[in-house]
This record gives structure tokens, sequence and C-alpha cells, in this order.
């Protein structure tokens, strides 16, 4: 059964929610790429990946996503020019949404977003269990069983997902992009190649801390 699901920052600032919510309407995977760590050490947000760098997303189609406080605060960052649109709260970084342009209609959402809401419910009732780890070869020690080997299985059930969504028309209205002028909403920053390279030597693969 479907729900509406509410969400909201660390802080409580920025408020939203997640329509039609179900393990069938969204895709949650574990992503241990380095971009990912990478973003969340640059917001300060280690303690978001698991023990080997993994992040929880769950994948939704844009239009099912909507704010309704704390607009203000809404930011995002960019590892390089052409890289993910990675928006966050600027008041408590924390994660808001990953997504690569409107052309391609899907949102990734660190859990973290969901399980601050009041009367949060567990992610596993709401959105299913991880369907699977993708990018294993950046994981952080042993790489979990079936993340490095391109998971075909999973694989086919994104591409399903996003080609639906943007069948039915789910890419408006856009959380983070205005659809008249095709420009995002919300200010964006994009990192030098220093702070790249900074970021980087945290991230995987390197060989789990003794």
């Amino acid at each position: 059964m479907s729900r509406d699901v509410e969400l909201q920052c660390r802080c409580g600032k920025i408020h939203g929610w997640l329509r039609d919510a179900a393990p069938d309407t969204v895709n949650r995977i574990v992503c241990y790429c380095d971009d990912c760590q990478a973003f969340l050490h640059h917001l300060g947000r280690a303690e978001l990946l698991d023990e080997h760098g993994g992040s929880d997303i769950v994948q939704v189609a844009p239009s099912t996503l909507s704010f309704d406080r704390g607009l203000d605060l809404i930011t995002a960052a960019r590892l390089t020019p052409e890289g993910l649109y990675r928006w966050y709260a600027s008041c408590c970084k924390t994660p808001l949404g990953n997504m690569v342009s409107p052309q391609l209609p899907f949102v990734g959402i660190v859990t973290e977003l969901f399980q601050q809401a009041p009367n949060a419910r567990p992610c596993d009732e709401v959105f299913g269990a991880p369907r699977g780890g993708i990018l294993g070869k950046f994981a952080i020690g042993v790489p979990p069983p079936g993340s490095v080997k391109p998971n075909l299985r999973l694989f086919a059930r994104t591409l399903r997902k996003v080609l639906g969504w943007k069948l039915r028309g789910k890419t408006w209205p856009h959380p983070f992009f205005d659809r008249a002028s095709g420009h995002p909403r919300y200010p964006v920053t994009v990192l030098s190649m220093a702070e790249r390279e900074a970021l980087r030597s945290r991230c995987g693969p390197r060989p789990a801390r003794a």
C-alpha cells in the first residue's frame, strides 16, 4: 500500500513530502561510489555512510517529491562541472537529493531525510529493503557481496522505473528545477579541483581500518 511520507532535514527547518511511496513505486539501493562518499565528507556527514562507505538511497520520481518549508535554505554542490547535482540543507548539511538533470527523471534521496521526520516509519517498512549494492569497487574494506559486478536485475529495474516516470510525465513539477527556464531553482556551487582532491583521500577503495 502506498502512502505519503513526511521528510525533513536534521534541524527541522526544511520540510517536505514524498507522495505515493511504496516498495513498487521507488527503487532502493546502496551506492558505494567514491563520489557519494566524497559528498558526505564534504558536508561533514560521514556518519551517514555505512561501514563500507555505502549510502542508503531511495530513487524516486521528481514529481512525487516536494518541499513546503525552508526553500531559501536549499542549495547544491557538484563535484565537477558536469557532475551530479547534489542538493542539501545549508542549515544543517542534511542531503536532500542527488540527480543528473531534468532530462533523466529521478532523484536519489539518502534515507536520513525520512528518518528525521516526526513519527517516521522504518524505511524497510515503507520502501522495502535495499534491492542491491552498486559500485562496490569503491567500498572501504571488503566489498559487500554482489556489489562489484554489474547487477543486471537491478539495472533493468532502475531503467524501467526511469523510463516509466518519463513516459508518465513524472518529471514535472520538479523539486529543484524550474520548468519554464530549465534552470535550477536554488544556488549551485562547483567544487574546485583542490577541494575534490582533498576529499578523495577520505574515500574508498582502501583497506578496512585496523
